[in-house]
């Protein structure tokens, strides 16, 4: 346990200072380095507008020809880069050749040392420019498509091909459709993000080209690296082998989404930040009590978008038509704490300004704290949720400092409960997540996980299952049902193991184990998750749960 607590603790702190921690000295080659125009503020955003600083990008840019300071100053100035910046919390280097030219050797071993630098970024942007673009198209994209979350080249020479991972990538500029040609036998077919747009417009401004290719291809997308390891762990090029490829908010809109800020004042000093994303179509003229309510809850110290920008839920939302809000519900520098209390009002007040939000529909989910949170606010407010889940988080087994919701606590209240309560509850994990270890056949007692899934018994009024036995099960340690094993197209092909436990004829609990996975989200777990919560609702009235296979 001592363990697990400094593990929380060192999370806390890595979050908190990795901006600081993690600006790497820049090499020789790299003539200029540009990032946001603001400092990032851990723990709260510096702006309520904007972007999270979760995967913001790193641009890797490699010019016609080697340059000094002044040159580089112009070609900045030339992509009008700062806005994008700003916008994403992003970083940008120019990279010179080691010689006078470029040479294979000696600037790809540059470009894996400053990939090293910055610690496998997951949301890394390439350029090239003219000579640069051959670089890039002929000795970059055949060994790293797959560590780089998208590609722009501008009037370069074709490759022979590219790593098979494939890599988004815009090509432009004299000559575009044939160095296309190689990125485009790359594209697979059940990966909708893997695309490449041909510009062969040579007389289009640096400005335009790049404005373009961010809306259509490097926006749109990053790179995240989970797999054997955290992320924030860092990683060494071609340690973990392709990355995966997942959306990048760009815009809501792309996805016929409304996102709302929400920043007011709730007393002297203080301040509540919420952020609301609605279908469009369903602000107005939508039928009282007729949309479902998911709420996100991020992790500790994250930025209070991180949730939307990364747990998949946007996405599911955009498909399926419902609305989602993500609340502080932790507090920061900059806006009051809600806590559970506080989660719970929001929800009322929502209700109060959207008559066509269903009550008896309201969700719940969070990531690593924010899992520890909506764990506990299953329990503790029963009364407004139709299910609640989360990744990355269950229940510690003492009490600790944070934000940190217990198990002999919310046990408490769940025996209380027992059997005049039903909660249907969905645990997603990590098998190999250091920071909030799953169980092993060797050290299962006390695990946060297997504590929440036997909170959720004891109040659902299930048999509690406290003895692991992994010989029944090599990956649940105990019996479940609709056992479903599901390999996506993520990464290296990571893999999904999924079972139930019921009560009579119905799952009140779904476990999700990402195999081989840090501590995380992972993205296509999103939608099982929604899959699983759209067969409840809760009476407003009655406040009793309703099951519909």
């Amino acid at each position: 346990m001592k363990k697990l607590i400094l593990s929380i603790v060192l999370l806390w702190v890595a979050v908190g200072l990795s901006a600081q921690r993690h600006r790497p000295q820049m090499p020789e080659n790299v003539i200029l380095s540009r990032s946001a125009s603001f400092q990032i503020q851990y723990g709260g955003p510096t702006r309520a507008e904007g972007r999270s600083y979760n995967f913001t990008p790193k641009f890797f840019i490699y010019p016609d020809v080697k340059l000094d300071s002044n040159g580089a100053e112009e070609l900045f100035a030339s992509l009008d880069i700062q806005q994008i910046l700003d916008d994403n919390y992003g970083t940008a280097v120019i990279i010179n050749p080691i010689g006078d030219k470029y040479d294979p050797k000696a600037d790809f071993d540059a470009f894996a040392e400053l990939f090293n630098l910055f610690r496998g970024p997951g949301n890394l942007k390439v350029v090239g420019i003219g000579s640069g673009a051959t670089f890039v198209n002929q000795v970059i994209a055949p060994k790293a498509a797959g560590q780089i979350a998208g590609i722009l080249t501008i009037g370069g020479k074709p490759g022979k091909s590219i790593d098979p991972a494939g890599v988004p990538a815009y090509i432009g500029g004299k000559g575009a459709a044939k160095a296309a040609k190689p990125y485009q036998k790359a594209v697979h077919a059940d990966e909708p993000l893997l695309k490449v747009v041909v510009n062969p417009d040579a007389k289009v401004s640096l400005k335009n080209i790049f404005a373009d290719a961010w809306d259509k291809v490097l926006g749109r997308n990053y790179r995240f690296n989970n797999y054997r390891h955290t992320h924030y762990d860092g990683a060494k090029f071609g340690e973990y082998g392709a990355y995966e490829l997942e959306p990048y908010l760009l815009e809501c809109e792309s996805l016929g989404m409304k996102r709302i800020i929400v920043d007011i004042p709730t007393g002297k000093d203080a301040r509540w930040l919420w952020y609301e994303y609605w279908p469009e179509e369903l602000l107005e003229g939508t039928p009282e009590h007729s949309v479902p309510v998911m709420v996100l809850l991020h992790g500790n110290t994250n930025d209070p978008r991180t949730q939307a920008e990364t747990s998949g839920f946007i996405q599911v939302a955009a498909e399926d038509r419902f609305f989602v809000v993500e609340m502080e519900w932790q507090g920061s520098p900059n806006y009051a704490p809600m806590g559970h209390d506080g989660i719970e009002s929001v929800l009322y007040t929502l209700f109060d300004k959207y008559p066509q939000l269903d009550p008896s529909r309201v969700y719940a989910e969070g990531l690593s704290a924010g899992s520890m949170t909506a764990t506990a606010i299953g329990v503790k407010k029963s009364h407004i949720f139709a299910a609640v889940g989360g990744h990355s988080g269950g229940l510690l087994e003492r009490p600790t400092v944070g934000p940190f919701p217990t198990f002999r606590t919310i046990w408490n209240e769940a025996t209380q409960k027992r059997g005049a309560v039903e909660m249907p509850y969905c645990s997603v994990f990590g098998t190999i997540d250091r920071v909030v270890p799953y169980m092993t056949p060797d050290n299962w007692k006390n695990n946060g996980y297997l504590n929440a899934w036997n909170t959720y018994e004891q109040m659902n009024g299930m048999e509690v299952v406290k003895d692991m036995d992994f010989s029944i099960d090599p990956v649940f340690g105990q019996e479940v049902k609709d056992r479903e094993r599901i390999v996506t197209n993520k990464g290296e092909g990571i893999v999904v193991e999924t079972g139930q436990l019921y009560k009579g004829h119905i799952p009140l609990i779904k476990i999700v184990a990402v195999m081989d996975y840090g501590h995380w989200n992972f993205q296509p777990t999103a939608r099982i998750m929604w899959d699983y919560f759209k067969h409840f609702r809760r009476d407003p009235e009655s406040k009793k749960l309703i099951y519909t296979p």
